[in-house]
């Protein structure tokens, strides 16, 4: 059902919300729903009267107050709540303060925040929001898209709850990311809310403390699995391609194998990716790309040791490896300069059962002959830090204060501008602190972390720790390829988005070692990021044929502002 349509009057030019709902059923619509801010001309047309308090308030108004309220929240989690229930009352206000208070608001509506609400989702959440799609339900998957979500969506993040940040399976309780990843498509990248729609696929969880909680509002049975899981998938993807030919597909958190097949599977029959894995790898590339004028140096000059080859360790080799086969390296010359651990060690070829994604960069056991290893039954950290020479070391393992004293001095041995990237969420995960660093580089190590920290100031000191938060380039390669019409979304859009948002980090900001922007630009970043994207999708023969300046105006209109519209009635109910 069209509960509005956006029109223009003939006569003004003025831009308006037709409604076709009256009196409460628009305060209890969260698009439509303004508050105080109806317009007496409004309270009477649309049936209002007599439902509101007599002052009229102005969007900033409201803004203000609602900004107080939130800030005198005891805790971070009390603030998510909060920020949430504003959501389910009125999105335009939402987004709004999301928009104007990004850099204070992202670590509550997504990591850190995200996580601990995802923990707890059962006993925290007081409104539905979204779709949740079970076993049991996937037969009406048609009617269920159609009939219980907006009418127009053009973006859908779907996860399965299986793999939350470094949480691990949390079922239905999951559903706190495709809400959080909307948000950030919206107050970061300029989505229009009503065309965006979090989904999660209730396909049961292992994981015996949600089981035995009473409280716990998930699809109670173990997870689907095999062949029933895939057919599951299969008949979801089909559902959206019916109702929503048009829409981009986000996958977000789904468990590392699930994650690879679905990816590789759907990204020729669906405009679809994964940011878990694509959005990961180029926002570190990104932050590679900085350091590498930072450092006067180049990316094939460097040794790079990537720990933890799961979905984002994956992505992140895959987009080094990427950009030196760009810069003209064969595969041999890369496999020598990108060196990844997993649980056992360095990853060799002659692993029993070596995991299709790993292949590309496992090594020969004649590249560590010479070495000299603490045990020659694995080749740990240390041990590759050592011998390989590492210049940029990167965590990707949920394992805090996996990087000690020790293994950050050897890398600062190696390299007068050592990279480390410590890139698990939440906070309490990252591999190493910022403080860590600064104490073993002696204040010369560029860091990038996946959850936010202050910076370190101290007496002749200014050491910057820069967050490689994916909100730089989801939001951004989902508007890009949305406006250039793209047929699907490729590894060199990514690319292209990567240095889109290196090119975001100015002198000044390299001089005090950022590798990426603030979160208070994210507007532009997501514009520029989408341009990008818009422009190589058009180059590659997979998008519209526009010229750079059409792109520009285009996406430009395409990012929403939040405020509220002037609204006149229309027919009752559509």
């Amino acid at each position: 059902m069209n509960f509005f349509s956006i029109k223009i009057d003939p006569l003004t030019g003025e831009e308006y919300y037709e409604v076709n709902l009256r009196g409460r059923l628009i305060l209890n619509n969260p698009l439509l729903n303004k508050g105080s801010c109806f317009t007496e001309e409004e309270r009477m047309s649309l049936e209002l009267d007599g439902l509101l308090r007599a002052g009229v308030s102005t969007l900033e108004q409201e803004v203000e107050r609602t900004l107080e309220q939130y800030r005198r929240k005891p805790d971070d989690l009390e603030r998510y709540i909060f920020l949430q229930g504003v959501l389910d009352r009125d999105e335009t206000l939402f987004y709004r303060l999301l928009y104007e208070n990004l850099e204070e608001m992202v670590p509550i509506v997504y990591t850190p925040t995200v996580g601990q609400a995802c923990l707890m989702l059962s006993h925290i959440m007081r409104r539905y929001r979204g779709l949740y799609v079970t076993p049991q339900d996937i037969g009406n998957i048609d009617k269920i898209l159609e009939s219980g979500s907006r009418a127009a969506v053009y973006l859908i993040v779907v996860t399965d709850g299986e793999r939350i940040l470094g949480l691990g399976d949390l079922g239905s309780d999951g559903m706190g990311i495709p809400i959080g990843k909307v948000n950030l498509y919206v107050g970061a990248g300029g989505l229009h809310p009503a065309g965006c729609l979090p989904v999660t696929l209730d396909v049961g969880t292992n994981n015996p403390r949600l089981l035995d909680d009473p409280v716990y509002q998930g699809y109670r049975h173990r997870r689907l699995e095999g062949r029933e899981y895939d057919e599951f998938i299969e008949r979801f993807v089909l559902g959206v391609k019916r109702v929503f030919p048009h829409a981009l597909l986000q996958w977000e958190d789904f468990a590392k194998h699930k994650a690879f097949m679905l990816m590789q599977r759907y990204r020729e029959r669906i405009l679809s990716f994964n940011d878990d894995i694509q959005g990961t790898g180029s926002t570190a590339l990104a932050a590679l790309m900085t350091a590498m004028r930072i450092k006067k140096s180049r990316l094939k000059d460097q040794r790079f040791v990537i720990v933890g080859l799961g979905q984002a360790g994956s992505g992140i080799a895959f987009h080094i490896r990427a950009q030196l086969r760009d810069d003209g390296l064969t595969d041999a010359e890369i496999r020598q300069r990108i060196f990844a651990l997993d649980a056992p060690g360095l990853v060799m070829d002659d692993w029993p059962g070596l995991e299709p994604q790993m292949r590309l960069f496992a090594q020969p056991r004649a590249a560590i002959d010479g070495w000299k290893l603490r045990s020659p039954e694995a080749v740990g950290i240390e041990d590759v830090v050592r011998n390989a020479g590492a210049t940029v070391l990167i965590g990707v393992t949920a394992q805090p204060k996996l990087f000690d004293a020790n293994i950050l001095g050897l890398l600062a041995a190696n390299d007068s501008r050592p990279v480390i990237m410590a890139l698990s969420n939440p906070t309490s995960k990252s591999e190493c602190s910022p403080e860590d660093v600064f104490r073993a580089t002696g204040g010369r190590g560029l860091l990038a972390t996946g959850s936010p920290f202050p910076p370190m100031v101290t007496p002749g000191s200014d050491f910057r720790v820069s967050q490689a938060n994916n909100m730089f380039i989801f939001p951004g390669v989902g508007l890009g390829a949305l406006v250039s019409q793209a047929s699907k979304v490729t590894d060199r859009m990514f690319l292209a988005a990567s240095r889109a948002l290196s090119r975001m980090v100015s002198p000044d900001m390299e001089a005090r070692g950022q590798l990426l922007p603030e979160a208070g630009v994210i507007r532009e970043v997501a514009f520029q990021v989408a341009l990008a994207v818009a422009k190589e999708a058009r180059d590659s023969g997979l998008g519209r044929m526009v010229s750079d300046d059409r792109f520009e105006n285009l996406i430009r209109r395409a990012q929403w502002l939040p405020r509220y519209y002037p609204y006149r009635p229309g027919p009752i109910g559509g």
